[in-house]
């Protein structure tokens, strides 16, 4: 008797632990997210020793974190980042993403992140000082299938044979290097990053707010993805708790334009 009583204890006992373990399984933990990016991309993302690192990269895990999800950053590239997220292969895409128009038919963002614009490189002693000396006969080099090239574009006009595309910005900067362009227009914190790193090259970064309009970054979803919700919370706490200036300020040495952050937020 007293055996019969022991063996049903032990699988009662069996069975609340095993339903603890599955509640926890499925109200605790949530799925690990697919991550891509194009690690070619300073200060936002690249290589270091093997690890994609860079300030998209510390963003979204602190953005992750604070959503309750695990990520696993995948470097694919430019191009396949975005066939990656809307055939949904990845759950998202970060690689200093521009949110427009264009690209909101077909994918969804995150409220912004980042405020950016375009600028331009050039070599010293170049005679480009502003936009819109590129109509100069000047041969422009970009990143293809960014706001870089379509603010070319709307200097020089659509498939001008001027604009030279490539598939990476490191690629865009060794064709005006070796001669083959006079300028790079890139986001400003890519062409910046660049030329102070290498100061041997004698480059020179040209601002103009006039010629380039204001840019936001955002955090890319499949179309109806459910994760949106959870990450445009997440974005705003990281923004509002003090977590992104830290991580801002570690990569770009000054404090980011938080309000504006938060003002253009609420116009999504």
């Amino acid at each position: 008797m007293k055996k019969k009583i022991l063996l049903t204890i032990v699988m009662i006992f069996s069975l609340i632990l095993a339903a603890c373990s599955t509640d926890d399984a499925s109200a605790g933990k949530k799925k690990k997210l697919k991550v891509a990016t194009e690690a070619n991309y300073a200060p936002f993302v690249y290589l270091d020793k093997g690890e994609i690192t860079g300030f998209d990269a510390d963003f979204m895990k602190a953005v992750a974190k604070e959503a309750g999800y695990e990520i696993e950053l995948v470097n694919v590239g430019w191009d396949p980042l975005f066939v990656e997220v809307k055939d949904k292969l990845s759950d998202i895409g970060i690689c200093a993403i521009t949110i427009n128009d264009d690209r909101e038919q077909t994918y969804d963002f995150s409220v912004p992140y980042y405020l950016s614009t375009n600028e331009i490189l050039v070599p010293e002693g170049s005679d480009i000082e502003s936009a819109a000396d590129l109509k100069k006969n000047k041969v422009v080099a970009v990143l293809g299938g960014t706001t870089g090239q379509e603010a070319v574009e709307s200097i020089l006009g659509k498939n001008d044979k001027n604009i030279k595309k490539f598939d990476n910005n490191n690629l865009a900067i060794l064709e005006m290097l070796s001669g083959g362009a006079d300028a790079v227009v890139a986001d400003n914190a890519v062409v910046e990053e660049y030329a102070k790193n290498n100061p041997d090259k004698k480059l020179v970064v040209i601002k103009d707010e006039a010629g380039f309009e204001k840019e936001f970054y955002g955090i890319m979803f499949p179309k109806g993805s459910a994760l949106k919700k959870d990450f445009d919370v997440a974005v705003t706490k990281v923004l509002e708790n003090g977590t992104y200036a830290k991580i801002y300020e570690q990569w770009f040495g000054a404090e980011p334009d938080v309000v504006t952050l938060l003002e253009q937020q609420k116009k999504k």
